[in-house]
């Protein structure tokens, strides 16, 4: 195998694509999950950025593309991990009454995430088509509103609900949440024949 690495086309935006945890470690996916998230949104940041600055190229249209691909696709199945799998469990076990609220918070954090996503992508998307005349000074505010919902929703689960999870949930719970969310997805079983 050659040593020798290429950048991508769009070498203006490094990081995006990074190993990801397998289904049979789901809190660590998930918290690999957050870290490409926050690439993500640092990503619509300096998109943003060139936006402003008027330097708005193919590289810029990639990254928007990458964007929306991320926030379509990964986010919506991060927020069902989250709502179908952990939450309900750490509700179910926990005692300490900030852990509870902070669960109930994420869930509406979910919905209001939703919401700004679903206003901020059609302009995204138009982005990623080569047309930037749409995305101007309402629309990088957005962004930001955007950006700074996830940062505080991230930051909750970060410091709080997943180490309570990690802490409430045995093995025989991670692994029935690794098995649903790979069943989910259509992939295989953790520890199945041909699982990766």
């Amino acid at each position: 195998m050659s040593a020798v690495r290429r950048s991508p086309p769009t070498a203006p935006f490094p990081g995006l694509h990074t190993p990801a945890a397998g289904f049979d470690e789901p809190m660590a996916m998930l918290e690999a999950c957050h870290d490409r998230m926050r690439r993500s949104l640092g990503l619509l940041g300096r998109i943003c950025e060139r936006v402003a600055a008027g330097r708005v190229d193919t590289a810029v249209h990639q990254a928007a593309a990458d964007v929306v691909r991320y926030f379509d696709q990964a986010g919506p199945h991060h927020h069902e991990d989250e709502e179908q799998h952990i939450f309900p469990r750490v509700l179910a076990h926990a005692t300490d009454a900030a852990v509870r609220a902070a669960v109930m918070r994420l869930q509406e954090d979910h919905l209001a995430m939703e919401s700004q996503w679903a206003k901020l992508r059609t302009p995204l998307a138009a982005m990623a088509a080569g047309h930037a005349e749409g995305f101007g000074p309402a629309q990088m505010e957005w962004a930001r509103a955007f950006a700074d919902m996830y940062a505080a929703h991230l930051a909750v689960e970060d410091t709080l609900v997943f180490p309570a999870a990690a802490a409430l949930l045995g093995e025989a719970d991670l692994r029935c949440i690794g098995d649903e969310m790979a069943g989910r997805r259509g992939a295989p079983r953790p520890g199945s024949q041909g699982a990766t």
